[in-house]
């Protein structure tokens, strides 16, 4: 692979496993993020194969940001051959406890910052014959109690991802949405907090499994595509049952920078 590829939620996680499978493959990329230390250690990380990807914090959950990511990438987006958008938010309560400027604020990050920056990017997509990844969610197969907005923002995500790949299949973009069961992240620790579990991330699906499923996705030769990833961990001894919300709400990050 060559060029360069954009990674939101790249601090940690699926979207840091993601940066630094890239950089295995030789595609150094523009490491997004709100915590800046944290993507100036995925940066180090990935110098040990060769490629310089470049830290830029910005805060998706403020849509004016946007521009200034744009001005931050300069000439780069000239080079930008592979997009994933991997940062979203999960809060778990119920429905009846959701604002509407809470869930608007779930969307912004979820939905449509995923949407503007791929339309910000998708001229130079196109004429790169290029390739977008949605990081969605294994939720959209079972949404559980708690996770009802959540569940109905991955659902658009997919639903855009759906769309845009039949809107761009022509110009030879090819649209992989993934849908990783419960991965040892940041927000599965929290998860298992409220849920009064003992967290044991090896029983749990990795990012770096997840990653590599999604690089090689991306390196399949142009004569296929893939378009939906469903991956889930070896182990089932976490049953699926319904998330009962502690009063006060969780909010986690999924790729928390």
């Amino acid at each position: 692979m060559e060029n360069f590829g954009i990674v939101t939620g790249a601090g940690s996680g699926i979207g840091r496993a993601i940066a630094l499978e890239l950089a295995r493959s030789g595609v150094a990329c523009a490491l997004v993020g709100r915590t800046l230390s944290k993507l100036r250690e995925v940066a180090r990380s990935a110098r040990q194969y060769g490629v310089e990807s470049v830290p830029i914090v910005v805060d998706l959950r403020n849509l004016d940001a946007l521009d200034s990511f744009m001005r931050q990438l300069g000439p780069l987006e000239s080079r930008v051959t592979v997009l994933v958008h991997n940062a979203a938010v999960m809060r778990v309560t119920r429905v009846e406890d959701v604002s509407v400027e809470e869930f608007g604020a779930m969307l912004t990050l979820n939905l449509l910052a995923p949407f503007i920056l791929t339309q910000r990017l998708l001229p130079q997509l196109c004429a790169s014959k290029g390739q977008i990844v949605f990081i969605n969610s294994s939720i959209v197969n079972h949404p559980s109690e708690g996770t009802t907005e959540y569940a109905a923002s991955k659902h658009a995500l997919k639903g855009f991802a759906d769309g845009l790949r039949a809107e761009v299949n022509a110009s030879g973009v090819r649209v992989i949405s993934v849908y990783p069961g419960r991965t040892a992240t940041p927000l599965q620790a929290s998860l298992s907090k409220i849920e009064g579990r003992i967290y044991l991330p090896e029983t749990l699906l990795q990012p770096e499994d997840v990653a590599s499923v999604v690089v090689n996705a991306l390196l399949l030769p142009r004569t296929g595509e893939v378009t939906d990833i469903m991956i889930r961990a070896a182990s089932k001894s976490m049953t699926q049952h319904s998330i009962i919300p502690d009063p006060n709400v969780l909010e986690a990050f999924v790729g928390k920078p």
